[in-house]
């Protein structure tokens, strides 16, 4: 295929230069009958832009098949059998890959560190889940991705599993041995789901870590908007072999989303796309570059420590994406929180992550020595600031044993069953009817179905007090919690 065309976009300024207009929806039609006080702020142009897909940017019938053909182009771009374009975000796509594999089967593998959207496919699909082990560092309180041999290990207790689901880059940048953990699987004639929504731009440079296809997964998601060029909400699900069937991911994907897709995201897609295969060498090189000097110059600040050995290594990940710049800040004695609070509101600078003990800046190949300055300044700023920040109160962390939390009931049966609120501190033994999801990152430490502990316990209510937010619960403050209404 030629890799120079853009069929969506190429599409759009097509209808823009026929001077097309519809009598259907959006009935904003093209932005004239938009708020000019909204006008003012968004400006004309994401209105010109909104249409609809079929009835609109294409025939009712889509004969022109723009969203197939740029399908099918982001597929052999990036060494897939199939792609499939989504405008509900990774969380859409991981769903739909849940179900096609494992929907009505009974069990699915999950690592532990899954994003809250794997949870939401469990409930959705009424799936049990069969957690697989990660490796936890006890002394940074982070988990790494899951080994093979862990992967092997959940195999053997539950060889009845449809397929596994592995995250991988975490929202940390940490990698999995995806080739090692794919031999895990297919031996068995089991498909792999990866979690890929940090990896969009793995394929399109030798130096980044491996992307899932290339490493023989069946399935993976990515997020376009996360390391790429797109609007948030654009996502592609890619697939290939034949442990998956292309129509039931497809049709999986069909139950879940939306009748009405953005064009402006699609669009942002496909011209990603093209701009990747014509340049994304030469663009991710100049990020890892910058990624490379920006890591030296914080490190070289007392104080400040970026993380890079004990992130990788045996015990740890197998690789990681330079471009997730993670700082250590415990030297200074203050939290991530903190320090993401105070250089948003006194630097106007928003940081990716933060949590007890760490912030994350996340490069992308649209950055360059300016925008690296900003995020350099803001941390002068910091550490000239930090020795008047209050000191932040103790976290107490739980205990490997204790992250591991029994299961009771199926995460469906436990959403909808019947439920009650009672006080966090009358929960210790009660099964657990929400999600409790510190974010970011987004990873559940409770999900509906498992017994609460008193480690669990005092790690959220401490975390609350040095600054976790947790926007899942129905109480927000946690001072109480949603559980399995006794009989």
């Amino acid at each position: 295929m030629n890799q120079n065309e853009a069929p969506i976009l190429d599409a759009l300024a097509d209808y823009h230069r026929t001077k097309r207009y519809g009598f259907s929806p959006p009935a904003h039609r093209q932005g004239r009958g938009v708020d000019p006080a909204v006008l003012e702020v968004m400006g004309r142009d994401p209105f010109r832009d909104d249409l609809l897909a079929s009835a609109g940017l294409d025939d009712r019938s889509s004969s022109n098949g723009y969203l197939k053909n740029a399908e099918t182009l982001m597929a052999e771009a990036v060494g897939a059998e199939h792609a499939f374009f989504s405008t509900c975000g990774s969380s859409l796509s991981v769903k739909a890959a849940m179900l096609a594999v494992a929907g009505g089967r009974g069990e699915l593998l999950v690592s532990r560190d899954a994003h809250k959207s794997a949870v939401a496919g469990l409930i959705f699909a009424g799936v049990e889940p069969r957690w697989i082990k990660v490796r936890y560092d006890d002394e940074l309180h982070m988990a790494h991705p899951p080994s093979p041999e862990q992967v092997e290990e959940a195999w053997v207790a539950h060889p009845d599993a449809a397929g596994a689901l592995i995250v991988s880059p975490t929202p940390y940048g940490t990698c999995a041995d995806l080739e090692g953990i794919r031999e895990v699987c297919h031996k068995r004639g089991k498909p792999l789901i990866v979690d890929e929504a940090w990896g969009a731009h793995l394929p399109f440079h030798g130096d980044l870590p491996t992307w899932a296809m290339d490493a023989g997964a069946d399935v993976c998601v990515v997020s376009v908007h996360k390391m790429g060029m797109g609007f948030e909400q654009g996502s592609v699900f890619h697939l290939q072999g034949d442990l998956v069937d292309p129509s039931l991911l497809s049709a999986c994907a069909d139950l879940l989303m939306t009748t009405s897709p953005n064009v402006l995201l699609y669009s942002a897609i496909d011209g990603w796309r093209r701009q990747m295969v014509r340049d994304g060498k030469q663009l991710l090189g100049d990020a890892l570059d910058l990624a490379r000097f920006v890591r030296d110059e914080v490190e070289q600040r007392d104080g400040l420590r970026v993380l890079h050995d004990e992130l990788v290594h045996e015990q740890a990940s197998s690789d990681l994406d330079l471009l997730h710049v993670l700082i250590d800040l415990n030297e200074l004695g203050i939290t991530g929180y903190q320090a993401a609070d105070w250089v948003r509101e006194n630097c106007h600078v928003d940081l990716g992550l933060s949590d007890h003990r760490r912030v994350e800046a996340t490069l992308s190949m649209a950055d360059d020595r300016d925008t690296a300055g900003r995020l350099l300044g803001a941390l002068d700023a910091l550490l000239e600031a930090a020795p008047g920040f209050d000191r932040p109160p103790k976290i107490d962390f739980p205990s490997y044993q204790e992250l591991e939390i029994e299961p009771v009931l199926l995460p469906r049966d436990a959403f909808f069953g019947r439920t009650e609120m009672v006080p966090l501190r009358e929960s210790v033994g009660r099964v657990c009817a929400e999600q409790v999801t510190p974010y970011p990152p987004g990873i559940p430490v409770l999900i509906p179905g498992e017994r609460i502990n008193e480690g669990i316990v005092d790690y959220l209510r401490s975390g609350l007090a040095a600054g976790m937010s947790l926007p899942d619960p129905a109480d927000q403050s946690l001072e109480e919690i949603k559980v399995v209404a006794l009989p």
